[in-house]
């Protein structure tokens, strides 16, 4: 009897050692490697255990949209409008004002390259008619799927208890946008897109950076941390990599591309491999998705996390750099925060693709965009005209000279002033300028003959300004004083 105590505390502390273990398991990374084609799991860790999807729900959202207009009941074309539950999204967004009409090709791209939440609720509501009979197309198509542990409430990933998924089911959804949607691929391996001036960037990090990256989709919630679904191809053989959970944007990155190379590397050795089976075969873990809030938007951290602070910017060009140029695509890589680690180089530049309001883009675009409108700068850039090139001098004030005339026209003026390669400018009102530069040509004595420094010293006499300083040079007499010394 008296062991008993002595027992009893022993089994209490085995439970608790035993909840420590499995809270460590939730809070850790679900991680899976998979082979596009036959599905073969090559890597698996904490694969099948639930987690919150956050925005990797949009591939569910692109999927439904696409099969919508691969089926004929949508066209590319087709007006969508952004409605008030559009507009009440958290952000990430574009942030469009309700009523406001794109394409349903245009609101793909906002969504997968910026992750626009009031995107995915226009397209939800374009193809079904409501959020809530969207998330029951969102439901019924996991099913038909197999993707057993997923549920959904809304089409864009922003919080909520119900909406769920696993590592497992992403990697089936993924695998059945490459079978079923192949005509589509760029959708999801956009570099960036420009809405008007502004330039917003992809917020996958390995697109650009990791050689071999072809897709997919990141998320971020608090309760999440860091998702991606990525897809990867060498020698003609595509992966597919799942992270949940990471605790940065960068690290997510590094680890999918750690996973890929781990991936390509073990074609040659497969078969010393523990076979891993299929991923519709990996038994899902019957438990609560871990919450990561405290660890990722806990008081320890300087500021919060956000999908934003590593991978996605959103930049806006000056008047004078034209948008759809490759200069501007080079510009966006430098300006970007560097994504780098062992495996992930610099981001490689990109022309971006320009995207709109509206069916057809018409004169220059609009600038209210992407959380905040563009600050309207005082100049605006005007082309010149050619015949301000052969205006005739004037001597007359500077006031009452054309505004288009005060700078000679040249291939590369701009509103700022700068200029890529040098360009001639007239002399502005205060600066030094010789008298004789403007009414008299240098003469320059031929070879062979001799100037007279007599004449010369003439001529610059009559040349110089009525009060000009003494000169040294001009002098014809020797100072006094300076012989007395």
């Amino acid at each position: 009897m008296r062991h008993l105590p002595i027992l009893r505390n022993v089994a209490v502390g085995l439970a608790l050692f035993a909840s420590s273990l499995v809270a460590r398991t939730a809070s850790a990374e679900a991680t899976l490697v998979v082979e596009a084609d036959s599905g073969r799991v090559l890597h698996a860790e904490h694969a099948t255990y639930p987690w919150y999807p956050a925005s990797t729900t949009k591939l569910m959202t692109m999927y439904l949209t696409l099969k919508a207009v691969k089926d004929k009941r949508l066209d590319m074309d087709s007006l969508l409008t952004v409605s008030a539950n559009a507009v009440a999204q958290a952000p990430s967004k574009m942030g469009f004002k309700a009523g406001t009409q794109l394409t349903v090709d245009n609101a793909l791209k906002m969504m997968m390259v910026k992750s626009a939440n009031d995107m995915a609720v226009v397209l939800a509501e374009g193809v079904s008619g409501s959020i809530e009979k969207f998330a029951d197309d969102m439901n019924a198509a996991s099913k038909r799927l197999g993707m057993t542990q997923s549920s959904w409430v809304n089409p864009n990933g922003l919080p909520a208890d119900e909406q769920i998924t696993s590592a497992r089911d992403m990697a089936i959804l993924a695998r059945a946008i490459l079978r079923e949607l192949p005509e589509y691929e760029m959708y999801w391996h956009i570099p960036s897109i420009r809405f008007g001036r502004r330039i917003m960037r992809n917020t996958n990090g390995l697109i650009g950076r990791y050689p071999e990256a072809d897709g997919m989709k990141t998320g971020f919630i608090c309760a999440s941390g860091f998702n991606v679904v990525a897809t990867a191809t060498r020698g003609g053989r595509k992966l597919i990599v799942v992270v949940l959970g990471s605790r940065s944007g960068m690290v997510r990155s590094e680890k999918a591309a750690q996973l890929f190379e781990r991936g390509f590397g073990s074609g040659g050795l497969s078969w010393l491999m523990p076979s891993l089976g299929t991923v519709e075969n990996l038994q899902a873990v019957a438990a609560a998705p871990p919450n990561l809030r405290d660890e990722m938007c806990g008081r320890h951290r300087k500021r919060p996390a956000s999908e934003e602070e590593d991978s996605e910017t959103v930049q806006t060009l000056s008047d004078n750099v034209d948008p759809s140029s490759a200069f501007a695509g080079t510009l966006q890589s430098l300006r970007g925060r560097a994504t780098t680690g062992p495996l992930l180089g610099p981001l490689q530049a990109s022309v971006p693709v320009p995207v709109w309001v509206g069916v057809r883009p018409t004169s220059p675009q609009p600038t209210e965009v992407a959380e905040g409108r563009a600050k309207k700068k005082r100049g605006t850039a005007i082309a010149r005209t050619p015949e301000a090139k052969d205006a005739p001098k004037t001597t007359a004030a500077p006031a009452a000279q054309p505004k288009g005339s005060a700078k000679p026209a040249t291939a590369n003026a701009s509103a700022s002033g700068f200029s890529l390669t040098p360009s001639i400018r007239s002399p502005k009102v205060g600066t030094f300028a010789p008298a004789s530069a403007a009414d008299k040509p240098i003469m320059v004595p031929e070879r062979g003959t001799k100037s007279d420094p007599k004449a010369a010293a003439k001529t610059e006499q009559k040349a110089a300004p009525a009060k000009p300083k003494p000169r040294a040079a001009t002098a014809a007499k020797p100072d006094p004083a300076y012989t007395r010394q």
